[in-house]
């Protein structure tokens, strides 16, 4: 890997490990507030919005600036944010300053993979990307978990410090610091040289025509539109069934906030699993074979609806040394893994595919941005959907069972359309080993889509 690489990936691993605690941490805010169930998706809700509202202008201001210096600026609003939490400001609220961060974030993060590296390379680089992120992804929901916990709660009680009053606001305080230390980190993320057709952020309307554009290309490519419709569909259930494994292991477990957020973080050891098999085991030119992958999930998530512990006789447990685990535990942590293993195989080589795609079509930014905006309309949709049912009263492992039904549906059609493209079009993933992210990315920007993605 080219020199800089690795600093991205420091960069991502400290940044998603505050996103991660962020979220078990603001969900002990709105527990202090006594704020109802259904106010937890708005969480999400307001996060994700920013990634819609903003996607025209995102993917400009990640190709105007050096990437590095868009990532620094992104984290120091992700600094704000936090402070907001810390001097009162509603959870909701001052979690939509950091969803702007997050939007602004995202097009620079996976873009300068594009800029930096040749093609070939893009499938491994996102398995060490999606690797960082799910070891982050386990500390985080473990730190986020340990700092909400009673003892943290006695332990800052004890110190008397101003602000941090509760174990969430020092949850928060140790957040904020994990992002101020990602921003320093993206300092040192080297400038590749990648240079754009320059856009004035001022002119709003021109960006938004320049983002129909570029959403129109990436839909009409008949390549892309299939890897833009499952990683949509797969994204927007992932960041609601965060949410729904917390509230899934407290009614079918039994368990805290602080025992879900570890069972979030088992699903993160299982994606770095599955991330990992695939940065190693797919190149980039047979990325399309993950697709059945994604039916599988469908599948496992439907498991797991319908587990819990009352599967098992009362005082069934194993003693390891001092600890007496039940044993609806220790099986609640392979299903787990098992799902985040699927999802990190099959989402590692669609995102490299949609980068690859993306930046012969258009431009690194402004690929990214389509997709977040696409994932993110999906995300408002189901979590949306899911505070509706639980404002309603529905039942958890029925809620469940309805996304894993649509996730199983929506990719199976999203296979026949692939394989009708294949037949009638002869659709084919054409990949220049050699070819730089950033070498002709600004004369394709305009251009039509390749044949080989028609």
């Amino acid at each position: 890997m080219k020199k800089g690489f690795y600093t991205i990936i420091a960069a991502q691993f400290t940044s998603s490990l505050a996103d991660n605690a962020l979220l078990i941490a603001a969900i002990a805010l709105l527990v202090d507030r006594h704020s109802a169930s259904w106010v937890t998706p708005l969480l999400q809700i307001f996060f994700s919005i920013s990634y819609v509202v903003l996607a025209p202008f995102v993917g400009a201001f990640a190709d105007s600036l050096p990437k590095g210096r868009v990532m620094f600026l992104a984290n120091a609003l992700k600094v704000a944010g936090c402070l907001l939490m810390l001097f009162g400001v509603h959870p909701i609220v001052a979690y939509g300053v950091v969803g702007i961060g997050a939007a602004a974030y995202s097009p620079a993060k996976y873009g300068i993979l594009t800029e930096l590296l040749p093609a070939r390379d893009l499938v491994k680089a996102n398995g060490w990307i999606e690797a960082a992120t799910v070891g982050s992804t386990i500390l985080g929901t473990v730190i986020g978990g340990a700092l909400i916990a009673p003892h943290a709660a006695a332990w800052i009680g004890a110190l008397h410090l101003p602000l941090l009053d509760s174990a969430a606001r020092g949850a928060m305080f140790v957040v904020m610091v994990c992002y101020a230390a990602a921003a320093l980190i993206n300092l040192g993320i080297p400038d590749t040289g990648a240079r754009y057709e320059q856009v004035s952020l001022t002119r709003p309307a021109y960006l938004v025509r320049d983002f129909a554009h570029a959403f129109t290309v990436l839909w009409h490519d008949r390549l892309a539109q299939i890897v833009l419709a499952v990683t949509t569909l797969l994204w927007g259930a992932a960041v609601t069934l965060q949410l729904l494994v917390l509230k899934w292991a407290q009614t079918a477990l039994g368990t805290t906030l602080s025992g879900g957020a570890v069972l979030q973080g088992v699903i993160g050891i299982g994606l770095a699993i599955g991330a990992t098999l695939a940065a190693t085991r797919l190149p980039l030119r047979k990325s399309m074979s993950a697709l059945p992958v994604g039916i599988i999930t469908g599948f496992a998530v439907i498991g797991m609806a319908f587990y819990n512990r009352d599967l098992f006789p009362a005082g069934w447990a194993i003693v390891i040394g001092a600890y007496r685990i039940p044993v609806y535990m220790l099986l609640a942590y392979p299903l787990m893994a098992v799902i985040g293993a699927l999802s990190g195989f099959f989402v590692v080589p669609m995102n490299a595919v949609l980068q690859h795609r993306g930046q012969v079509l258009l431009s690194a930014g402004h690929s990214i941005a389509v997709q977040n905006f696409n994932q993110n309309i999906a995300v408002l949709a189901m979590l949306g959907l899911y505070a509706l049912m639980l404002a309603h009263g529905m039942a958890i492992p029925w809620i469940i069972t309805l996304f894993g039904v649509f996730i199983c549906l929506m990719m199976a059609l999203a296979m026949r359309r692939h394989a009708y493209n294949v037949r009638h079009h002869g659709v084919r993933l054409v990949v220049d080993d050699d070819a730089a992210g950033a070498q002709g990315a600004h004369a394709a920007r305009r251009g039509a889509a390749q044949p080989s993605g028609k």
